[in-house]
């Protein structure tokens, strides 16, 4: 076993990563305030080949030293817009034909891994809210339910780039795209 050289791995330029098919997903950041945590999103973004990142309210957007300290580079590669109001994103979305999931704790949240989310075919927009906060309250009639990362342990909740990350996996599994870059 020897680890791959950046060459052997056969990655797509910038170019090609943005002329390339898309997962049908836009990642909504509602108020997060840690540029390391954006910056993550956005590497985590770059990696399975997320349609853009929608950046709300007090988020700091590109280019910022402490987004690219973290998204090293991801946040040239993957498409991204400002909203200073997470709704009117939310609003726009939905006039799209996005189907939008808050990442929450909710008393109807559907669990990550069930099988109630059919997400085949649509296009989704999944909302990670502030550090502390979460998703603004007042944002969650908007959306079209909310999905629950299952926890066990004593904590009741994630970092955000860390939920953002298990989340878009899920979804790049059940979105699925051509993962063949030539």
């Amino acid at each position: 076993m020897k680890k791959l050289t950046t060459t052997e791995m056969n990655r797509l330029t910038v170019e090609e990563f943005r002329a390339s098919e898309k997962l049908p997903l836009t990642v909504v950041l509602d108020n997060v305030r840690s540029q390391n945590n954006i910056g993550s999103i956005f590497r985590t973004a770059d990696a399975f080949r997320i349609e853009r990142i929608a950046l709300c309210g007090i988020c700091s957007t590109p280019p910022h030293r402490e987004i690219h300290k973290t998204a090293l580079g991801a946040e040239d590669s993957v498409m991204w817009s400002y909203y200073e109001d997470t709704a009117t994103c939310l609003q726009e979305l939905k006039a799209q034909g996005y189907k939008i999931f808050a990442v929450e704790q909710v008393d109807d949240s559907i669990k990550l891994g069930d099988d109630a989310l059919q997400a085949a075919n649509s296009r989704i927009a999944i909302v990670f809210g502030n550090e502390i906060d979460g998703v603004q309250d007042s944002l969650l009639p908007l959306c079209d339910g909310s999905l629950e990362i299952p926890q066990f342990g004593t904590k009741h909740s994630l970092n955000v780039s860390c939920a953002a990350a298990i989340v878009m996996w899920e979804m790049f599994k059940k979105l699925k795209i051509d993962n063949n870059p030539s």
